[in-house]
């Protein structure tokens, strides 16, 4: 769902920078347990030009683009090779919850409290923000920013007293 969004706010993006670009597809793509694991983004330019790719790429690593994010340019010669850019600044950080604590703790707490404190934090010392979720075997809150370590380092006073955040994990995630 917030690909979704993302394509919707790339095409507004586009158009008022008069970029000649339009998303016209994309897909995600999930792990067994039904985690996203990648999404991807379909882009129509109407002229192909290195400088165009240059301007997409500091686009999207201005807004967010994750280490590991890649653009495949594909030649309208079906002889050609794709040719690969990988690019990308913002690293990841999974905050993934425990779904294996005492009744209580899920009685007494709630994961909106924690969304908005690591919200907090992220904006107060400008890191970067909460980019998703994902609700499945377990609630995931999905971290971008400069640094993940300057991101678990801000983040982990509160992880370690509230008691949702109990038996928590941490994956570094881009």
């Amino acid at each position: 769902m917030h690909r979704h969004d993302l394509e919707d706010a790339l095409n507004e993006i586009f158009e008022k920078e008069n970029i000649k670009a339009q998303i016209t597809g994309g897909g995600t793509g999930q792990e067994r347990n039904g985690e996203i694991a990648y999404c991807d983004l379909e882009v129509n330019l109407e002229e192909f030009s290195d400088e165009l790719i240059k301007q997409i790429i500091n686009l999207l690593e201005k807004i967010l683009a994750p280490n590991g994010s890649k653009i495949t340019i594909f030649s309208e010669d079906k002889n050609t090779d794709p040719k690969v850019v990988h690019f990308g600044k913002h690293e990841g950080l999974g905050l993934y919850l425990s779904n294996d604590l005492e009744d209580k703790v899920y009685e007494e707490c709630d994961v909106n409290v924690v969304y908005d404190e690591i919200q907090k934090l992220l904006e107060e010392e400008k890191l970067g923000r909460i980019e998703s979720y994902w609700e499945g075997e377990e609630t995931a809150l999905y971290l971008y920013g400069k640094s993940f370590d300057e991101i678990h380092k801000i983040i982990e006073p509160f992880l370690n007293e509230y008691p949702l955040c109990e038996k928590c994990r941490i994956v570094k995630i881009a």
